[in-house]
């Protein structure tokens, strides 16, 4: 029995943000389309945002003004009455500039953060999407850089762009129409310094820009370096290697410290160069008030106030430099994540995906042939195999012969160049992913447990499984004993990566989780190398009881382990050389017959 289910084709599966029109995007654009993308479910904290910083700007520059007022006919005159009215209104000025400024920043953050939370949820959505071929190109420290990192920089961008850039605009263009007002000779000062203060900003975003990109490659490099020295940390000490270790972090180290500081550098450089023009400005409308203060023609309010509108335009220019800074960062991370967002995985759903089979089991590997991305020659030639329910099919052959390869194919891991994988008669390039994990369980060489308890590990398998379910699988593991023996049995805390069990209880326990599962076609790639003879004679005794009618396909070493196999499948470099029972391999086959004797004596292997 097929099922098709009718969906969407897969090239409509596009991602937010892609480009309907086709072509790449430019590196600006991909930055502003990935922002207003995800601006755009946070609208309304967004224009309250706006709004608010609106109001807290205008009440800012309005303080100036009455503070002159206050200054010439209250200070001035020595009018107590008018210097407490005005003062009074002052006051309930700068509480509304106080709490709109409040609650912009408020509101601000809730965008900011709204969008580094969707940024995450769809970076680890994608990221469960991509392939073995995807993975391997980004690899895990920069997709962990990307997802931590570079989020973090654009919310920290966002952040202090909604709080600070939204108020430069409007407090230069407001104070400076305002410090027109009050004396248009005195305003030609600021005109002057704008401009200059402008190309600083923009000189810093250029030069930042390349310094950022290093910067962000560095940090992907010292993520790399303590990654594999805490998963090969058990090498590392047997091998006595900490100085070597010590070293490469070092190198790492020193290459992020020397980016970090060409930032900083540029930044400290261009900062203190705007605040010297901010400076020589004031300088300038001090020399330039005082001379028209004496001659009567400017009075010293307006100059108090022209003052503060300077600060309040060159800080608002100042604290729009400091956002600018964060942009080459922002730019170069939001470029990052658009690269991961953009990844069409190479492995997805079919437009109409076969949803249920007939449910035999039935494997047939046809005339497959592959080849990795990059590499010269072709790991599989023209592989043909067939895995039946109720028998064990097994494969076996030297170091880099491509069986591992071969049983990543049969899940669709991997996409193979020529000829197919079938289960059932049907293509599992045409089968629903999920259906593909109902009916194929695969214990992968390096078995891997995640942090949790040994209980939620098993239930990857089946979710709904019961205890009974679980004792039963690890029974059937030889898993069983050792998991009682355990403080609190099931519910006993397995370390990340099962650093907490040995190498032979971590394969038992991953053997048992895919028995939770109870799939049709059970592949093992060398699942039993690390169990001692008898365990894996009992193993696979129980397996053989329990599993009866699923097709099972083993990859392994010892030939001890496949020589009871209904059909054992010889590769060499990519190719069967030969498929049959063990005593006619060995009869007939010389490569079979090469690899039992470099195991078996004469006596056992017959």
């Amino acid at each position: 029995m097929l099922v098709r289910m009718t969906g969407t084709p897969a090239a409509s599966l596009t991602r937010r943000g892609a480009d309907p029109h086709g072509g790449e995007p430019s590196p600006e654009g991909r930055v502003f389309r990935l922002l207003a993308e995800y601006l755009r479910p946070h609208r309304r904290p967004l224009v309250l945002t706006v709004v608010f910083q609106i109001v807290q700007t205008m009440a800012t520059l309005y303080v100036p003004t009455l503070n002159a007022d206050v200054i010439n006919h209250g200070v001035a005159q020595g009018d107590t009455g008018y210097v407490l009215r005005h003062g009074g209104f002052m006051l309930a000025v700068t509480l509304v500039q106080i709490t709109a400024a409040a609650l912009a920043v408020y509101f601000g953050a809730r965008a900011a953060m709204g969008v580094g939370r969707d940024l995450r949820a769809d970076l680890f959505r994608q990221v469960q999407r991509f392939s073995a071929a995807e993975m391997d190109r980004f690899g895990a420290p920069s997709l962990i850089t990307r997802t931590t990192n570079d989020v973090t920089q654009i919310v920290t961008m966002l952040v202090m762009g909604l709080t600070m850039l939204l108020t430069a605009p409007i407090a230069a263009i407001g104070g400076l129409a305002l410090a027109l007002s009050l004396d248009v000779p005195m305003a030609g000062v600021l005109l002057a310094a704008i401009p200059v203060v402008a190309a600083v900003i923009f000189c810093i975003v250029h030069a930042m820009i390349p310094a950022s990109r290093l910067m962000q490659r560095c940090i992907d490099g010292i993520n790399r370096v303590m990654r594999e020295h805490i998963t090969g940390i058990r090498v590392i000490r047997a091998f006595v290697r900490d100085d070597h270790e010590q070293r490469r972090f070092s190198e790492a180290n020193t290459a992020l410290t020397d980016a970090s500081l060409r930032v900083g550098r540029v930044q400290a450089f261009f900062g203190a160069t705007a605040m010297v023009f901010g400076n020589l400005t004031s300088i300038a409308i001090v020399w330039i008030g005082a001379g028209r203060i004496a001659e009567g023609t400017m009075q010293i309010g307006d100059l108090i106030a022209f003052l503060t509108y300077a600060g309040q335009i060159l800080g608002a220019v100042m604290m729009s430099m400091g956002v600018f800074m964060m942009l080459p960062r922002a730019k170069v991370a939001a470029g990052r994540l658009r690269e991961v967002l953009d990844t069409e995985p190479t492995i997805a759903n079919p437009a109409e995906p076969v949803t249920e089979i007939a449910g035999l089991g039935e494997l047939e590997v046809a005339g497959v042939s592959f080849r990795y991305d990059g590499a010269e020659e072709a790991v599989l030639r023209e592989v043909d195999l067939v895995a039946r329910p109720g028998q064990t099919t097994a494969v076996i052959g030297s170091t880099g012969a491509g069986k591992t390869t071969l049983l990543h194919l049969i899940p669709r891991l991997f996409d193979v160049d020529a000829g197919a994988v079938r289960v059932d008669g049907v293509d599992v390039r045409e089968m629903d992913r999920a259906l593909i994990a109902r009916t194929i369980g695969l214990v992968p060489q390096r078995a891997y447990l995640f942090s949790g308890t040994v209980g939620s590990n098993l239930r990857y398998g089946d979710p709904d499984a019961s205890d009974e379910d679980l004792w039963r699988a690890l029974e059937v593991a030889q898993a069983a004993e050792f998991v009682r023996a355990m403080p609190d049995g099931l519910d006993t805390v397995i370390g990340q990566g099962g650093t907490t069990v040995s190498g032979g209880q971590r394969q038992r326990l991953a053997i048992a989780r895919t028995l939770v599962a109870r799939p049709r076609v059970y592949l093992f790639d060398d699942s039993f190398s690390a169990l001692d003879t008898a365990t894996d004679a009992a193993l696979r005794a129980a397996l053989a009881t329990e599993i009866a009618d699923a097709a099972q396909v083993i990859v392994a070493q010892r030939v001890s382990t496949i020589r009871d196999a209904d059909r054992i499948v010889v590769l060499e470099a990519g190719r069967v050389v030969g498929t049959g029972a063990h005593e006619e391999l060995l009869a007939g086959n010389a490569v079979y017959a090469e690899i039992v004797n470099s195991q078996l004596t004469l006596q056992e292997a017959l």
